[in-house]
C-alpha cells in the first residue's frame, strides 16, 4: 500500500538535516532528485516516498507501519538504500531492466569477447565493474581482423541508437580478431543512427556524447589487436582494452566509469602499468584502480612495493582465498563462487554477479534497537532487489543462487562508542534472513553485511565516509560544476564562493565550509596500523563481505605495515593504501582551514531555501576515498 497523503503532508514542510552546511542538499539535488509528473524536481520527502513505494512495488512487502518507519529513517538521514536504488527505485526501469537498474557494481572474469561487451553495457548502465586479467590466454590467439567505420546503408552492422547497440558494435569488432572460425574477419559498421553529441538522454538524464567517442574507442582497440596478431594478448593489453571501454563511457557528462583490475603480483608489466613517472603510459589507464590477487604478502616482489615509495600509484591487495573461506573474520563460511571483487573491494563477487548495497549512518542512530529495526527494513529492500530478474542469464542465475547483499555502516569515525551494537545486530540479521528467505521461498543470502566507502551518500548525511577518518575538523570541500549548470546560480544566491577553475573556461568550482563534530577521529590522529586495526574490528564484528578501506600511509610506516600484513593477511580480504602527500596545488578538492576561517565562511552563507530544478553536470570530488565509485 502506498504511503498516504495524510502521513506525508507534515514532512513536505520539514527541513531534512542535510550535512555540511548545505552541501548535502546540493549533492542530493544533482545526484538523486528526479523530475516529477508535473515537470518539477523532487524534494527530499518526495524522493523518500518514491523509494519506499517503489520498494513495495518490487516485492519488499513492507507493512504500513514499516513503510512509515523506513520513510522517517530515510528522511532524517539515518540510513538509505544504495545510491542506485535511491536514484532508480519507483521508476519504470525497475520493470524494464530488472535488478540491473538497482545495483551499484559488478564483476566479470575476462574469458571471451562477450565479457568485454558485457562490461561495456554495465558501465553504460551506470555501474562500476571489477574485472580479472589473471588468465589472458583464455581469449585465444589473436587473428588478423579488418574493421572499418562506413556510414553507408549497406554496412555490415548499423548500430542502433541504444545501449545494446554500442555494446553489440564493440562485440562484433572484437570478434573479427578473437572470434570463432565461424565469425567473419571483416566488419564494416555504421554509426549514423546514433544521436549526435548534446542530444538529451531521457532515461538516465544528461546529454549524449555522440558517436565519435565510440568510433574512437573501437579504433584504438582494433589498433591494439593489430599489434597482437599471431599470439595471445598480454594482461596489460586486456587491461588497456577494458580501460579504453571505460574512457568511452566516461565521455558522457552524467555517466562515470568505475573499474578495478585484478592482476598477477608477479607480472612486472602489469605492476608498472601505472608508473606515470616512467612516461609513455597511456592516459586511459587512469580509468581503473589496480590490485593484485595474493594470499601471501611476504612473497610480493620488490616491484610491487615500489608504488608505496612514491613511484607511480600503489596497487591494492585482494585475498581471494580469505574471501572464499571466511564470512566475518572469525567465522568459516565458505563461498567458492567468489572470483573477484567490485571496484571499491567491499564485496567479493562471482563472475557476472552484482553488488546490492545499502548504508546506515551510525552517528545518526539513537539506540541499538533503532539500529536493528532499520537494518531489517533496509534488508527487505535489498532482498527484493536480489529476487528480481536480471538482463543477463548468467547474472540472473548467480544472483538467484547467492542472494548476496551488502548492508553497510558509515560514519564510524564519529561513532566509535556505538561499535558494540554491531555484532548483536549482525546476529539478528542472520537469523532474520533465515526466516524471511523461508517465507519468500528464496535461498538464504551467502553474505549480508559490509563497510563500503559511502562517498556520495555520506555527504548527504554529513558523516565521515565508511570506516575512514575525517579529513580535518574544519575544511573546505570544493565541488566542480559545468559553467552552465543551474546549481551554480543557487550556490551564488546562498553566498557560497564560486570561481572559475584555473585554465578552464567551461568549469567553475564552489567552496563549501565543512565541519566534523569535536569528537570525530581525524586522519592525522590515526597511524596506518590503527586504521588497519579498526578495519580488523569491523571485519570481525560486522562485515561478512569485506571492509573497504584506503589506509593513509606515511613512507616511514611501510615496514610496520608489511609486518602487520604478514601477521594478519590470512583473515583480511582487501586493502588499499594512499601515500600522504603535500599536493600544493590550487583549488584542491579538500583544504584544511582554521576555526576562524570556517566561521567567516559560514556567516556568509544565507539560510537554506528550496531549489527549483537540478544540476546537469558531474559533481566531481565527492566519491569514495580512491575516487573509484560511480555517482549513481
Amino acid at each position: 500500500m502506498p504511503l498516504s497523503q495524510e502521513f506525508l503532508t507534515p514532512y513536505s514542510s520539514k527541513a531534512p538535516p542535510w550535512g555540511f552546511n548545505g552541501l548535502g542538499y546540493i549533492v542530493y539535488k544533482r545526484t538523486y532528485a528526479r523530475i516529477t509528473e508535473d515537470n518539477q524536481t523532487e524534494e527530499w520527502w518526495q524522493t523518500c516516498q518514491r523509494v519506499v513505494d517503489g520498494a513495495n512495488a518490487i516485492g519488499a512487502e513492507l507493512t504500513k507501519d514499516e513503510s512509515e518507519r523506513l520513510f522517517d529513517y530515510m528522511f532524517h538521514l539515518k540510513g538509505l538504500p544504495g545510491g542506485r536504488m535511491l536514484w532508480q527505485l519507483g521508476t519504470l526501469n525497475n520493470f524494464r531492466l530488472g535488478g540491473d537498474s538497482l545495483c551499484n557494481c559488478w564483476f566479470v572474469d575476462i574469458k571471451k569477447p562477450e565479457d568485454f561487451a558485457w562490461m561495456f553495457e554495465r558501465l553504460m548502465l551506470g555501474g562500476g565493474v571489477g574485472f580479472s586479467i589473471l588468465h589472458p590466454q583464455r581469449l585465444g590467439i589473436v587473428r588478423q581482423g579488418v574493421v572499418t567505420n562506413h556510414n553507408v546503408p549497406d554496412a555490415d552492422f548499423i548500430a542502433p541508437d541504444k545501449r545494446e547497440g554500442w555494446s553489440e558494435c564493440l562485440l562484433r569488432a572484437m570478434k573479427t580478431y578473437l572470434g570463432s572460425k565461424d565469425d567473419p574477419t571483416e566488419l564494416s559498421y555504421s554509426t549514423e543512427m546514433i544521436r549526435p553529441a548534446g542530444a538529451p538522454i531521457k532515461t538516465f538524464g544528461g546529454t549524449a556524447s555522440g558517436p565519435g567517442i565510440l568510433v574512437e574507442g573501437i579504433t584504438k582497440i582494433c589498433a591494439l589487436l593489430d599489434g597482437a596478431v599471431g599470439r595471445h594478448l598480454r594482461a596489460t593489453e586486456v587491461l588497456d582494452i577494458s580501460n579504453i571501454i571505460g574512457s568511452v563511457v566516461v565521455a558522457g557528462n552524467v555517466r562515470r566509469s568505475a573499474e578495478i583490475a585484478l592482476g598477477d603480483p608477479y607480472d612486472t608489466d602489469y605492476l608498472n602499468a601505472k608508473r606515470w613517472d616512467l612516461g609513455n603510459i597511456p592516459p586511459h589507464r587512469a580509468m581503473s584502480n589496480n590490485s593484485v590477487v595474493t594470499s601471501d604478502t611476504t612473497a610480493l616482489p620488490n616491484t610491487f612495493w615500489d608504488g608505496y615509495r612514491g613511484n607511480g600509484e600503489p596497487y591494492g591487495l585482494f585475498n581471494l582465498e580469505a574471501a572464499r573461506k571466511l564470512g566475518r573474520s572469525h567465522e568459516v563460511r565458505p563461498d567458492n563462487t567468489i572470483e573477484g571483487t567490485n571496484p571499491c573491494a567491499e564485496i567479493g563477487l562471482a563472475n557476472r554477479e552484482s553488488c546490492n548495497l545499502a548504508d546506515i549512518f551510525l552517528p545518526n542512530i539513537e539506540s541499538q534497537d533503532e539500529l536493528i529495526d532499520l537494518a531489517k527494513l533496509l534488508y527487505k529492500i535489498q532482498k527484493a532487489v536480489a529476487g528480481l530478474p536480471y538482463l543477463d542469464r548468467e547474472s540472473d542465475e548467480i544472483t538467484s543462487k547467492n542472494m548476496r547483499l551488502g548492508l553497510g555502516v558509515s560514519g564510524i569515525a564519529q561513532a566509535k562508542e556505538k561499535l558494540d551494537w554491531l555484532s548483536p545486530t549482525y546476529e539478528m540479521l542472520r537469523d532474520f534472513d533465515l526466516y524471511w528467505s523461508a517465507y519468500k521461498e528464496w535461498p538464504p543470502s551467502v553474505r549480508l553485511t559490509t563497510v563500503k566507502p559511502s562517498g556520495t551518500l555520506s555527504l548527504l548525511a554529513g558523516v565521515t565516509p565508511g570506516i575512514h577518518p575525517g579529513y580535518s575538523r574544519y575544511h573546505i570541500r570544493r565541488v566542480r560544476m559545468g559553467a552552465n549548470d543551474p546549481l551554480l546560480s543557487y550556490c551564488e544566491s546562498r553566498g557560497y564562493t564560486v570561481e572559475w577553475v584555473e585554465n578552464d573556461d567551461r568549469t567553475k568550482v564552489v567552496e563549501f565550509p565543512c565541519e566534523f563534530p569535536e569528537d570525530t577521529v581525524i586522519a592525522t590522529d590515526m597511524t596506518a596500523i590503527q586504521q588497519l586495526q579498526l578495519q580488523g574490528r569491523l571485519q570481525h564484528d560486522w562485515a561478512d563481505n569485506a571492509v573497504s578501506v584506503t589506509v593513509y600511509l606515511q613512507p616511514e610506516e611501510l615496514t610496520e605495515v608489511r609486518q602487520y600484513l604478514k601477521e594478519n593477511w590470512h583473515s583480511m580480504k582487501s586493502v588499499s593504501f594512499l601515500l600522504h602527500s603535500e599536493h600544493g596545488f590550487a583549488q584542491a578538492p579538500l583544504e584544511e582551514i582554521s576555526h576562524e576561517t570556517y566561521l567567516a565562511m559560514t556567516e556568509a552563507v544565507k539560510p537554506e531555501k528550496v531549489l527549483i530544478g537540478a544540476g546537469t553536470s558531474e559533481l566531481l570530488d565527492d566519491d569514495c576515498a580512491t575516487g573509484a565509485c560511480p555517482v549513481r
